[in-house]
């Protein structure tokens, strides 16, 4: 896995740009929970998908950009939470146990 950090919310307006043209994945994770690691794990151990980047923001050393993050897309905020954005909008969003790969390969073919 080849995680692209989210440090400065001026990423932000390059993933909505980018996803104009390509799926945007975002990783919010907790360093801090349990539940947050063994989805971080779970990711790490599928295939991902080559040409999707993968974005990992730091929720607790960023969690300004986390909250940007719940308002530019229009989601609520969860631990760990994985969002697809396609052509600047949130499509898909999920948190916890629901976490898969599997699943952010079909929602991101299918945007």
């Amino acid at each position: 896995m080849n995680w692209i950090l989210l440090t400065d919310e001026h990423q932000l307006a390059e993933i909505k740009e980018h996803s104009t043209y390509t799926p945007q994945v975002i990783f919010k994770h907790s360093t801090r929970c349990s539940i947050s690691s063994m989805a971080k794990n779970r990711i790490e151990r599928s295939q991902a998908p080559e040409d999707i980047p993968f974005y990992i923001l730091d929720l607790i050393k960023f969690r300004s950009i986390s909250n940007k993050i719940a308002q530019e897309f229009h989601v609520h905020h969860e631990s760990p939470q994985v969002l697809i954005i396609v052509n600047g909008e949130c499509v898909y969003n999920e948190s916890h146990s629901g976490i898969d790969m599997e699943a952010i390969i079909n929602h991101s073919k299918a945007a």
